[in-house]
């Protein structure tokens, strides 16, 4: 694609512009009316907007102050929920829950990860038996981000226990109110609140809640995954909810710039790995807009992404010097309006636990960093599949290919 952006006057510019002066404050549900959270989805939820075109809306909303707050409040829902419904779910599931998710009116989380499954997520153990026209769901999950104030979880749970592990897994919506789920918080050193031990207790769901068909689990799991790695690949920061590269730059600039020429190369390596990212996320998105599902690509992208983002906090820090040791500090300067998570206290209604106040961002993000290459898949799963689908490299050896989940449970034992 071409990477050079149309001129001031280009039509396409022209007509946001058109629409922004007629929606000068708009809410979620007047972005997603426009077409303007997803652009580039079919209507009636998007605008077919091709990679250029995508470009040039972000491009304009930026400009006029415009936040897709859908997008960064929503994430699970906007982009990992509702292209596998869109992708797999029935007529009555693409009609209740897309809408909701993209106005922000309800909130989602994901139900994958297992305490005892580790990186091999095929060998989960929640169970989802069948029972005439329902579910009943016994087992654990854990990282449930945000869990305690969802209102529906994308569930990947065992249907059939006598099928090799990949083979056995369905795919589910699951309401957050149902009676047997309880949450337990995990508080991680941020002394944020943000994820869950999630049980199920004889949880009963209708089955007009599974999503495709039963034992395609893994398949429509895949496609959440592939999603959840560009995504979280995206900001080349902190997974979109901190500060870039550039805002560092920005600061650095603002305050005199860096004369040690050992200095300066750290900061030229910054500003080259997020053009480089900059570039893999056009290419990402040009694939994804030619209707291919992200593959191996995804797993470059978040490798370098959550890198960058660690390089990114590691510098700042490193710039704040011998202050940077007291909880709160960060580099000096103004971070851009929208970059902080602010200084107010947020509590949830379905968690005894909250988000602290963490202002400047930049010591929050330090603390942080660590779970980007964890979250999403781990950069050690993340090199293999690039190792085995990019360089061509052998799988590892298989050592219960061919058994059943009961099997390899029983062989482990």
């Amino acid at each position: 694609m071409d990477f050079d952006m149309p001129d001031d006057d280009d039509q396409r510019r022209l007509a946001v512009r058109e629409w922004l002066a007629d929606h000068p404050d708009p809410t979620n549900a007047d972005l997603h009316a426009g077409g303007y959270i997803v652009p580039h989805w079919p209507e009636p939820y998007g605008r077919n907007a091709d990679p250029m075109h995508q470009l040039i809306i972000d491009e304009e909303l930026k400009r006029a102050g415009v936040t897709r707050t859908t997008v960064a409040t929503n994430a699970i829902g906007v982009g990992w929920a509702a292209p596998t419904i869109h992708l797999a779910g029935s007529d009555w599931q693409k009609e209740r829950f897309l809408d909701p998710i993209f106005t922000g009116e309800e909130v989602w989380c994901q139900l994958f990860s297992e305490p005892d499954s580790g990186s091999d997520l095929a060998s989960l153990s929640t169970r989802a038996i069948r029972d005439g026209d329902e579910y009943v769901i016994n087992g654990a999950k854990i990282w449930s981000s945000g869990a305690h104030h969802a209102q529906f979880g994308i569930l990947i749970a065992r249907t059939d226990l006598d099928v090799p592990k990949h083979k056995g897994i369905s795919y589910f919506i699951l309401p957050m109110d149902l009676p047997g789920i309880e949450l337990s918080p995990i508080v991680d050193m941020t002394t944020a609140y943000s994820f869950n031990q999630t049980f199920f207790d004889n949880v009963r769901l209708p089955a007009k809640y599974l999503v495709g068909e039963e034992g395609d689990g893994w398949r429509l799991a895949k496609v959440t995954l592939a999603n959840e790695r560009v995504s979280l690949s995206s900001a080349g920061s902190m997974w979109g909810t901190g500060p870039s590269a550039d805002h560092l730059l920005d600061l650095v600039r603002a305050t005199g710039g860096v004369s040690d020429p050992i200095e300066r190369q750290r900061f030229a390596q910054l500003h080259i790995e997020s053009e480089v990212l900059r570039l893999g996320r056009l290419r990402t998105l040009s694939a994804r807009l030619r209707g291919k599902t992200p593959g191996a690509e995804a797993s470059i992208q978040k490798i370098m992404g959550d890198e960058h983002g660690q390089h990114v906090m590691e510098l700042a820090k490193h710039v704040a010097g011998p202050h940077g040791m007291i909880d709160g500090s960060g580099p000096e300067g103004a971070l851009p309006t929208g970059s902080q998570t602010g200084a107010t206290e947020v509590n949830f209604p379905r968690g005894e636990g909250h988000y602290p106040t963490v202002d400047p961002i930049w010591h929050y993000g330090f603390l942080f960093a660590p779970a980007l290459t964890v979250g999403g898949g781990t950069f050690a799963v993340q090199r293999n599949i690039v190792a085995e689908q990019v360089l061509g490299l052998p799988r590892d050896i298989n050592v219960e290919q061919g058994m059943t989940w009961s099997e390899s449970r029983r062989s482990r034992d």
